[in-house]
């Protein structure tokens, strides 16, 4: 019975799928409960849902809970603003081989943070592999590369190439604690917000560092 669970809780923490987080999430508006949102593959009318029942209760939704990670996202969106125009973006990710989406969430979250600061629309601009006679890299392409094997808990890598150099913004998790930690982190800080749609750089303090703003 979720709805005597939720009833029950302070906040609630989902890492489920899409159809079901959107089912808890509107169950949580209804009584008033804040809700931590992990999953990822929404498309785009449910995250409109989300955003229409966080105007009712606090919802922090975010694709890693790392707090690493999310640092990491910071640091993408800085390297993409300044180096704009001049370097080649490349993500790179590798996870555990019973991963079911490909690239990650997490991955796609890096690529919109650059796309973003590069003012590219990933989804015309994002490259999902390469084969054959493809020709000359295009300047405005964000190309990502994916790895399925054996026990790996998560690896990202953003590079921005240039010519003569090469920055690399890694985060490489070697343990699901630190995800569950962050959850928790998120659920503590979201029972004491009002309502409104949240991210985990929130959480860190960091969504406006540097004067820039993800």
């Amino acid at each position: 019975d979720v709805d005597a669970v939720i009833a029950q809780s302070d906040v609630l923490i989902d890492f489920t799928i899409p159809a079901v987080s959107l089912n808890h999430a509107e169950r949580c508006a209804a009584l008033g409960k804040p809700i931590v949102i992990g999953t990822t593959g929404f498309n785009e009318q449910q995250k409109q849902r989300l955003a229409e029942l966080a105007q009712r209760i606090a919802i922090v939704h975010a694709p890693n809970m790392s707090p690493g990670v999310n640092l990491a996202f910071k640091l993408v969106e800085l390297a993409a603003r300044a180096l704009k125009g001049q370097v080649d973006v490349e993500i790179v990710e590798a996870h555990h081989r019973h991963k079911l989406d490909s690239p990650s969430g997490t991955a796609l979250r890096f690529g919109e943070v650059a796309a973003k600061q590069l003012d590219l629309n990933l989804d015309s601009h994002a490259v999902y592999g390469r084969e054959g006679q493809v020709g000359a890299r295009p300047d405005q392409q964000i190309g990502f590369a994916t790895i399925r094997g054996g026990d790996i808990v998560g690896e990202h890598t953003v590079m921005f190439i240039g010519e003569g150099e090469r920055l690399e913004i890694t985060h490489r998790a070697t343990s699901r604690q630190n995800f569950a930690a962050g959850a928790i982190r998120a659920a503590e800080w979201g029972v004491n917000q009002p309502p409104g749609l949240y991210d985990m750089p929130h959480v860190l303090g960091i969504d406006k560092l540097g004067g820039l703003a993800l």
